[in-house]
């Protein structure tokens, strides 16, 4: 079994065996950190991602050289087959409710290719997050065959004793120069070997092959069976291009977008390198934004519009673009709310502003002025040391309110429909 590291957010990882069993580090063998480090200055060097975005290496007195993971969530796979998970801090919950939360954010994602799952299989006090996301596959692929799997007219090179479709003079030269009784061809079939299903049947091949879960292999093997008709995906790049969603393959839509993030060990986020097998890595900022809206939109009453990443104000000659998490707009009132997300740690100290960064602050303040409203909301994640609730609000001397906003992930619903209940 390949050996799983869990992490947290903002956990320090240390290879220094003095602290193997220390609460305040993670420990990871020198090998695996040194191939974590390589694969930080992989990011670095990469013109599509920054590592500082989701790791930083330092060195701290007394330990040596130290790995603190940052906001981006998710599951890495190291050259040597470990698998470090990491798992976003979420007040008050256990390994087990935090990921079973997580899970629950990813589907508020645009981009997010499963919105629907049985949670009740999901298993994921055993299963690590990329065994979850495997177990998303199948689930859709189960979907599919329920509803049926399309056919389609496929192009069939072939080298046959009757004449059919087109002459492939080249290959015809190449094979059939003494058997001149034989046709090197080109002609349309129609049937099950269509680029989505061969892609597909690629995907589960490979998965097979990686996954640990007794459960999802059985799973995996069982739904090979319905693509004996079907051949492995021959080029991926060939086959991804010939793919088309329309109202007739709709059902294929999840499943491509999956497959195309296991057969290229692409994550959601993109990465490039030699030092690890595959990543799955979401930003927490991002994620937490579309689960607060998300869940808004189903709360608010019908007197409210709800705009997303609202666009329209600038600053400096329209230099700068305003675009505030979310704008509630009253129907019959002339108010206007601006709701902004941040995926932060604050603290218990009112003399510090409660951690609340000066930068947020002067973004609030364009908001108020741009879109002519004193009514600003700042919503942070519930933390264990913010859990009474404390009444946080900042006032300018020119009528500008920001209110400060403390959300439960764990109880979404209740904790939006406080915050509701206060507009």
């Amino acid at each position: 079994m390949k050996k799983l590291v869990e992490v947290k957010e903002f956990d320090v990882i240390t290879y220094n065996k003095a602290y193997k069993d220390s609460d305040q580090y993670v420990y990871l063998d020198e090998q695996s950190f040194s191939y974590l480090e390589n694969l930080i200055f992989t990011f670095n060097e990469s013109e599509e991602a920054d590592g500082v975005d989701f790791f930083t290496v330092t060195t701290k007195r007394h330990i040596g050289k130290v790995i603190r993971a940052k906001n981006y969530v998710g599951i890495i796979q190291l050259k040597n087959g470990v698998l470090i998970q990491i798992l976003p801090k979420i007040h008050g919950s256990t390994s087990i409710d935090t990921k079973k939360t997580f899970l629950k954010m990813l589907k508020s994602l645009k981009n997010f290719p499963t919105k629907i799952f049985n949670e009740a299989n999901l298993n994921t006090e055993r299963m690590n997050l990329f065994e979850i996301f495997i177990r998303f596959y199948i689930q859709e692929i189960q979907m599919l065959l329920k509803k049926g799997m399309k056919s389609a007219y496929y192009e069939v090179e072939n080298n046959l004793g009757v004449y059919k479709g087109k002459m492939l003079f080249s290959q015809q030269i190449k094979h059939n120069t003494v058997h001149k009784e034989r046709f090197y061809v080109r002609y349309d079939e129609f049937g099950l070997n269509r680029a989505e299903n061969r892609l597909i049947k690629s995907t589960l091949m490979k998965l097979l092959k990686q996954s640990i879960s007794a459960d999802n292999v059985k799973e995996i093997r069982k739904l090979l069976v319905n693509f004996e008709l079907v051949e492995p995906s021959k080029n991926y790049d060939k086959d991804f291009a010939s793919v088309k969603i329309d109202r007739n393959t709709k059902d294929y839509e999840s499943i491509i977008t999956w497959s195309k993030v296991f057969l290229y060990n692409r994550s959601f986020t993109t990465f490039e390198g030699n030092s690890f097998g595959k990543a799955l890595l979401f930003q927490m900022d991002k994620v937490f934004e579309a689960y607060v809206s998300h869940n808004l939109k189903k709360y608010i009453a019908s007197e409210w519009e709800v705009s997303l990443q609202d666009k329209g104000y600038y600053l400096f000659e329209k230099r700068f673009a305003l675009r505030p998490d979310i704008v509630l707009r009253h129907q019959n009132e002339s108010r206007i709310i601006i709701i902004d997300t941040k995926w932060k740690v604050l603290t218990n100290t009112p003399n510090n502003n409660y951690g609340t960064s000066q930068g947020d602050m002067y973004q609030m303040y364009a908001y108020a002025k741009k879109y002519e409203t004193n009514e600003i909301w700042l919503i942070y994640p519930m933390n264990d040391e913010m859990e009474n609730g404390q009444d946080i609000q900042f006032n300018s001397d020119d009528g500008v309110q920001v209110k400060v906003f403390l959300l439960d992930c764990h109880q979404i619903e209740s904790s939006l429909l406080h915050l509701i209940s206060q507009f």
